[in-house]
């Protein structure tokens, strides 16, 4: 058990909550390597069928924890790429997970918390949370998070937040399709669990030969793909640029582009 995050199960339903909010439940390389395996276990367990991913406290996720990638930035190109990979196997395992996947965002989701969200099948938020695809801010890229981002809320919809980091609330996140439904705060819990009912109403087997069809016909995200985001990512926040702004938002300080 990872202390960044638990694991609790009621009947059929799991559910993986993030529990670091001093951090505002950012992730970093031990996390990354406990959800990639609790993804992978639950989409095996034949008495799960629904898998439900919440967070405690105001933040949902500030997504990859800064000292961490700043640490991991400053490592060899090989020890970086491999990291890398592993950010990008969690969200593959999430997004191809073969039990439906439902997401509770109580608040602000930054970054790689973004990925998180639109990995999963169904997004709940509520009428507080509000997202930011940050990256850029700090001198690296929204790779590997990327292919689900760019799925659920399209390339026209990336050009301008992907670039901007600007920061957007959830109705616009709706209106965007990366959320699904927005409620009130008090009412996030009660309509997950309604959204939860509806998927175990219907057929175990069928919800997955769905998720199947889905993939099938819409189109799945490639391993060269997610290989291509993992090289990207490593070979971006490897830079000076990269390191100026990661160094630049801890010191809480502007960065200084130099062109």
């Amino acid at each position: 058990m990872n202390e960044t995050y638990r694991i609790s199960r009621e009947g059929a339903v799991a559910r993986v909550t993030l529990c670091n909010p001093e951090k505002h439940n950012c992730f970093d390389d031990r996390l990354i390597q406990g959800l990639t395996g609790t993804f992978a276990a639950l989409g095996e367990a034949e008495d799960i069928r629904v898998i439900v991913l919440d967070a405690e406290g105001k933040s949902f996720s500030a997504g990859a924890d800064l000292n961490w990638m700043r640490r991991m930035a400053e490592n060899s190109h090989e020890e970086n790429l491999r990291d890398a990979r592993g950010l990008a196997r969690m969200l593959q395992t999430i997004n191809m997970i073969a039990k439906p996947t439902v997401a509770l965002v109580q608040g602000p989701t930054f970054g790689g918390g973004v990925g998180l969200a639109a990995c999963c099948d169904i997004v709940i938020a509520s009428d507080r949370a509000s997202f930011s695809l940050s990256e850029v801010k700090l001198g690296i890229i929204p790779a590997t998070i990327s292919p689900y981002v760019l799925a659920a809320i399209g390339p026209r919809a990336a050009r301008r937040y992907m670039l901007t980091a600007e920061r957007f609330d959830a109705l616009t996140a709706a209106a965007m399709g990366l959320v699904h439904q927005v409620v009130a705060a008090d009412d996030l819990v009660a309509t997950g669990q309604k959204v939860v009912d509806s998927l175990l109403a219907n057929g175990p087997n069928a919800l997955v030969e769905t998720k199947k069809l889905i993939f099938a016909v819409g189109g799945s995200i490639s391993e060269e793909t997610i290989d291509e985001t993992a090289r990207w990512i490593a070979r971006v926040r490897a830079t000076d640029e990269a390191h100026e702004g990661m160094r630049a938002f801890l010191e809480k300080r502007p960065p200084d582009w130099k062109l």
